[in-house]
């Protein structure tokens, strides 16, 4: 089961008096929605329980999107072209780490390495599309081409999933928002390592760059 952790009430009553309702977008055309699942590689998944037990609601909302015509869209962060070249956020590896915990963290997040792939139990089909990401958002200048997809595909809204929630999830969210894109996070199917870090993630963006909904609203929105 996913690891269930409860906005506080004090959070709710701020959102409330701020915008008058808890939920800003009642629907979402699925003509114009896409599913962003965020860093779901073995790195950053297989030995973080609470990541790995929000893969079977990442799953349900995935087929619920192909079923939908919603286009399931796998971002995940590339530190350098392949394991043993020079980083591509070479400020963040050198300042950011002691020198074994960046070159494990740009070793692991290379392609070559098993850390890079995405998590096996991630049901991902052919038709998805698999971007890759040089920042911890997608949308920061130079960080990826997903934007330029996204606006070639049509696409206003995002329903975004994934890890970890105060950090690579919540600043792809934060950023889609600031582009004007729609953006609901999915607050059973993002994860972070501590239920406080979780719950920070969450409550910021709550409370000024969109909707924090569960699996099932998330699913039930796409119309």
């Amino acid at each position: 089961m996913p690891h269930e952790v409860r906005i506080p009430d004090y959070v709710i009553e701020r959102i409330m008096a701020k915008r008058g309702k808890l939920e800003v977008f009642d629907s979402f055309e699925a003509a114009k929605t896409a599913f962003l699942v965020i860093d779901m590689q073995n790195f950053y998944v297989a030995e973080v329980d609470t990541a790995i037990s929000i893969v079977p609601n990442i799953n349900r909302i995935a087929a619920a999107c192909r079923d939908k015509g919603v286009p399931v869209i796998w971002v995940i962060m590339k530190c350098a072209e392949k394991e043993g070249e020079p980083s591509q956020w070479p400020i963040y590896h050198r300042y950011f780490f002691t020198e074994a915990k960046g070159q494990n963290h740009l070793t692991k997040l290379s392609p070559g390495n098993e850390g890079f792939e995405i998590y096996p139990d991630l049901d991902v089909k052919q038709e998805d599309l698999v971007v890759a990401k040089r920042r911890f958002s997608p949308f920061i200048v130079g960080a990826s081409d997903l934007h330029d997809i996204l606006q070639e595909m049509g696409v206003e809204n995002l329903i975004v999933a994934g890890t970890a929630t105060n950090m690579c999830s919540e600043s792809t969210a934060r950023d889609a928002m600031m582009l004007d894109y729609k953006v609901v996070m999915v607050e059973d199917a993002n994860a972070a390592r501590y239920d406080e870090d979780h719950i920070v993630g969450l409550t910021s963006f709550y409370q000024s760059f969109g909707d924090v909904r569960t699996t099932d609203d998330a699913i039930a929105m796409i119309d």
